[in-house]
């Protein structure tokens, strides 16, 4: 039976372990020798070198008992900054860090769990079928670790990603996503000098940006410009800036027109500077857009959604299909066959310092995925 003191030790272990991106390392030898030790078969994949890290993603491949299609199981071992030296404090059933670094509930609590789980499994005898946990690297600096994932290692076609905040939702469905990079180039001149011999680029780039509408566009379309990058000294007419922003929308159509409305902000606003001398020249425009992630959209009705609402009722709980404005692996899995539904163990705040975690959550998710597993062997 689900032990709780062992999973939050298990929990208050896993945030003790530095993880920061490209820097898993050490929690993914840890990982290894856990899951390898319950009898797992586990590899390690060549994803840390493409993306200048210390590891690759963990696989671990556990048979089962019953003659059912694999399960994938996933989570992510990386955590944002400040994850280093993260000093857990549990008092009235939550987990918080010392205010000083985040907890690393993101995803750790999800990892513990799915240890909690296969424990589980085992000391109970329970039947199942065969699984594949993925843990993955680098998930937060954009789904590297998934993206660079070796997907011909796994036979799993369907899954369940522990990567969300709900306890009561299963997300199925999230958006597609551009990443914007503009480079706008000027003239450097002395600015008290010489002015006019200049072109200002973060001018021209605010001229681009004044225009446009950020935030939340509709009720399935955002937008952001995150970074500016710019200029050497107050003196000195800045001759390039950089910028970076995002396009997210359920709607490949929106998203690609928003694409196109804030690459046009940024084309005019060049083209329509004009010098202050003959002698500057002219501004221009480096433009890049990357296709960041691709929409997961799993239909209500699609077995791993009612096998894990059925699994839910089970245990006289209600889980219901979420809309996300968010990305996870589970983008990246739907987008090479693996049908993903996101599950939530109860982080907050995650990504700051005021991050936590409920034991009590936690708990309920791992009921959850035990009574999945336990439902597919049937």
């Amino acid at each position: 039976m689900i032990n709780p003191e062992r999973l939050a030790e298990t929990f208050s272990r896993l945030v003790q372990i530095d993880s920061v991106s490209r820097n898993e390392a050490a929690i993914c030898s840890e990982l290894r020798n856990i899951l390898n030790d319950m009898g797992a078969e586990t590899f390690v994949d060549d994803a840390g070198n493409a993306v200048g890290g210390n590891t690759g993603n963990l696989i671990a491949r556990f048979r089962g008992s019953v003659d059912v299609p694999v399960m994938m199981l996933n989570a992510h071992m990386d955590t944002v900054e400040p994850g280093n030296g993260v000093k857990p404090v549990y008092k009235d059933g939550v987990f918080t860090s010392d205010g000083t670094t985040i907890l690393g509930a993101d995803d750790k609590s999800a990892v513990a769990i799915l240890l909690e789980v296969l424990t589980v499994l085992q000391e109970d005898s329970l039947p199942h079928g065969p699984l594949e946990v993925v843990l993955t690297i680098c998930e937060e600096i954009g789904l590297q670790g998934a993206k660079n994932l070796d997907i011909s290692r796994l036979t799993a076609k369907f899954g369940y990603a522990l990567d969300a905040t709900d306890t009561a939702g299963i997300v199925t469905r999230a958006p597609d996503a551009n990443h914007l990079k503009f480079v706008v180039y000027g003239k450097d001149a002395h600015a008290g000098a010489a002015p006019e011999k200049g072109i200002n680029a973060i001018v021209i780039a605010s001229k681009a940006i004044a225009g446009l509408t950020i935030g939340r566009i509709d009720h399935e379309t955002t937008c952001n410009i995150g970074v500016i990058q710019g200029g050497m000294a107050t003196n000195i007419v800045p001759n390039q800036v950089m910028i970076n922003g995002e396009v997210r929308s359920h709607d490949p159509k929106k998203l690609a027109d928003l694409t196109q409305t804030i690459v046009s902000a940024f084309e005019t606003a060049v083209q329509d500077y004009v010098p202050q001398s003959a002698e500057a020249g002219r501004p221009w425009l480096e433009v890049e857009v990357i296709p960041d992630f691709t929409r997961t959209h799993i239909p209500d009705d699609h077995p791993v959604v009612i096998l894990a609402m059925n699994a839910a009722q089970n245990l006289g709980r209600t889980l219901i299909p979420k809309i996300t404005g968010g990305g996870a692996d589970a983008n990246v899995f739907f987008s090479k066959g693996i049908m993903t539904g996101v599950l939530g163990t109860g982080m907050r705040d995650m990504h700051t310092v005021r991050e936590w975690v409920s034991l009590s959550d936690m708990l309920l998710t791992t009921e959850l995925v035990l009574e999945i597993i336990r439902l597919h062997a049937l």
